[in-house]
């Protein structure tokens, strides 16, 4: 009995220090950043700590600008909303961004992810706008 329980104990403990993405449930939950509810299922986001913590974010640019604040805590995996397939976690680090006057996202900076350059570049051709990778995005937030 009481080796069933440490061996449950253990596999309690592995498990709930596991780096990966948690489910956003849209509609419940809400911003680590502003505190809003999370219902955008284009422009969510999520930040994983290396201890495997999720912050869930309503927008992209509510996790890059909770990044740039929250320096001391070492990220694993930085990830988005890929606009054209909702709901879909991408890698936010390997994402082509679109920043366009007409195209909405829920905190006003019209940011959207694109797990492809080329449906960026196609949705940039229908909508207008500025494309951009991680590291241009993340150094347009610490400007602003």
């Amino acid at each position: 009995m009481k080796s069933t329980f440490s061996l449950c104990f253990l596999a309690l403990i592995f498990t709930a220090c596991e780096v990966k993405p948690q489910k956003i449930n849209y509609g419940n939950d809400n911003c680590q950043y502003c505190n809003m509810t999370i219902v955008d299922r284009q422009h969510a986001s999520q930040i994983v700590t290396d201890k495997g913590r999720a912050h869930k974010f309503d927008a992209i640019e509510c996790m890059v600008n909770y990044d740039n604040e929250h320096t001391d805590q070492p990220v694993a995996m930085y990830l988005v909303n890929d606009f054209k397939n909702p709901s879909k976690l991408i890698d936010a680090t390997t994402a082509t961004y679109l920043i366009s006057p007409e195209i909405s996202s829920p905190m006003g900076a019209n940011l959207s992810a694109f797990n492809s350059e080329q449906d960026a570049q196609k949705t940039q051709a229908e909508y207008s706008g500025k494309l951009c990778d991680w590291e241009a995005l993340r150094q347009h937030f610490k400007k602003n």
